[in-house]
């Protein structure tokens, strides 16, 4: 198997397993599905609330992983989180911690899975690029379009491995990426995709904070506000200081997909139009080849081809597999960027394809906020003549935090 782990760390492994006592534990010996310690990826988590920790269990399913430390600013979190990974392990040697830095710090760690809300992984994953850390990072990836392209800068300039984290491109659609892509509908002339809206103001009530959370630190770059508990139970997604609302949240799985599938998924679209209640009644983006992409319908995602739809009452096949081979490695989204990481190949979903699914949603949630249609320049990523919209492709960041 090829391995990527440095040569220095895999020295230090075997200078201190020579200075170590003469005994072995059960939990070193392990099981004979595991691979040598000198080929597994050592991981940590942060962010481990729900999905965090969901996805961190998921890599634990993965013998090669080893999974060594968790950090959650939410004490519950965390705790919770470790305990997970000690159980699994059997012993008591998952480092916890409230600050990401402390993380990205160790030596030992080759990759990081991200989980914390959107605001934060744009910071967290170029830290990890500068501190030679490979990324897996949850969806959606981005909380601006700035941010997408100059986390897409540091993997490219630090040659690090990113996969986003929509497992939902391939495994929610079965056979249609093939079809589509095969030529079954033809050429696809519009696309329908269903998900939730923008994001707006955050004018939740203060409440007394619990003890032991870092506030300060769970806000990290977004504006200063007072603590609510709805905001660190994951609730913070209808809020546009910390995401972009249902819009980027499933529209980056459902958005991403239809842009893969559709093989506009390294481009972006020329045109952002949103309802007006008249002649417009879904916002509309026009892409370069003239397909047309809308946000609504009644299915997930709907495709509409010269030759055909999907879904379909009738039976559609290409010639070819039996189904699209997107992924390398086993195992998913999770083995793909695993495999990945041993091959240092770009993962399914790497960075470039999360960025230009991600701004698809930006653009939507702009053109929604403020009511009017956008000009967008794919190639330069500019919005067109219309400086009050191009603001909007960043925001400014509370002290000390920067991109």
């Amino acid at each position: 198997m090829k391995s990527t782990l440095s040569r220095r760390r895999l020295l230090g492994r075997a200078g201190a397993a020579i200075a170590a006592p003469y005994f072995l534990t059960s939990a070193a010996l392990g099981d004979d599905k595991r691979p040598a310690a000198s080929e597994r990826i050592v991981m940590g988590t942060i962010g481990t609330g729900g999905q965090g920790t969901g996805d961190m269990r998921g890599f634990m399913g993965h013998g090669e992983v080893q999974m060594v430390a968790v950090c959650d600013v939410v004490p519950t979190h965390r705790e919770r989180a470790r305990e997970h990974v000690n159980g699994k392990y059997g012993n008591q040697d998952c480092f916890a911690t409230g600050d990401f830095r402390e993380v990205l710090a160790r030596a030992d760690i080759d990759a990081v899975l991200i989980g914390t809300p959107d605001h934060w992984h744009a910071i967290v994953t170029i830290e990890a690029c500068k501190r030679g850390k490979d990324v897996y990072c949850e969806k959606p990836e981005t909380l601006t379009i700035r941010e997408g392209r100059a986390m897409v800068q540091a993997v490219r300039r630090y040659g690090r491995v990113f996969s986003g984290g929509s497992q939902r491109v391939l495994g929610d659609y079965g056979d249609w990426p093939r079809l589509v892509r095969g030529g079954a509908l033809g050429t696809i002339k519009e696309a329908y995709v269903n998900c939730g809206g923008p994001s707006g103001p955050c004018n939740l009530p203060e409440e007394t904070m619990p003890e032991g959370l870092d506030w300060n630190m769970w806000l990290g770059p977004a504006p200063w506000r007072p603590f609510h508990s709805t905001l660190i139970r994951g609730g913070f997604r209808p809020y546009r200081d910390y995401s972009g609302g249902g819009m980027t949240d499933w529209g980056a799985h459902r958005f991403g997909a239809a842009m893969f599938h559709t093989g506009v998924h390294l481009t972006g679209p020329t045109d952002i139009i949103p309802p007006d209640g008249k002649d417009v009644k879904h916002l509309t983006y026009v892409f370069p080849n003239g397909m047309k992409m809308y946000h609504g319908g009644t299915n997930n995602i709907t495709y509409i081809g010269t030759e055909g739809e999907l879904p379909s009452k009738r039976k559609l096949e290409v010639a070819g597999p039996t189904r699209y081979q997107g992924y390398r490695g086993r195992g998913g989204i999770f083995g793909d960027f695993l495999a990945c990481v041993k091959s240092r190949q770009n993962a399914f979903r790497d960075i470039e394809i999360a960025h230009r699914a991600c701004t698809v949603c930006h653009l939507g949630n702009i053109a929604y906020w403020l009511k009017r249609p956008l000009k967008w320049d794919p190639v330069k990523e500019q919005i067109i003549g219309d400086d009050e919209a191009a603001r909007w492709l960043d925001r400014a960041k509370r002290e000390p935090w920067t991109v």
